[in-house]
């Protein structure tokens, strides 16, 4: 898992070879903290499928704007340069897994 920036997310998510998870996230966010281990676990277990992401909104207003980003943790998956699913909130990891089952 690692942090992307308004400056690099074009060439790390929209321009990636595979699926790009992107959490949408801010220091303050409490869900945002319960959500990191499962995502560190989600960036293990699928690290042949998929890319993991964080990207700070307070740091990088330009990308959360662009995206309508208004909760945190927001969390969308890009394939092609575009979105292709997104949730907001907080979520076990076994759901997460079922719910990208249908995008990765």
């Amino acid at each position: 898992m690692r942090d992307v920036t308004d400056a690099d997310f074009e060439g790390e998510v929209l321009h990636a070879g595979r699926p790009v998870l992107v959490e949408f996230t801010a220091d303050w966010c409490g869900p945002c903290r319960q959500l990191a281990p499962v995502l560190r676990a989600v960036a293990d277990e699928e690290r042949e499928r998929l890319d993991v992401v964080v990207i700070d909104v307070d740091a990088n207003p330009e990308t959360a704007t662009r995206y309508g980003v208004l909760s945190m943790p927001t969390l969308m998956v890009f394939k092609g340069g575009e979105p292709v699913w997104s949730r907001v909130g907080a979520r076990p990891k076994r759901r997460l897994l079922e719910e990208l089952a249908e995008v990765i």
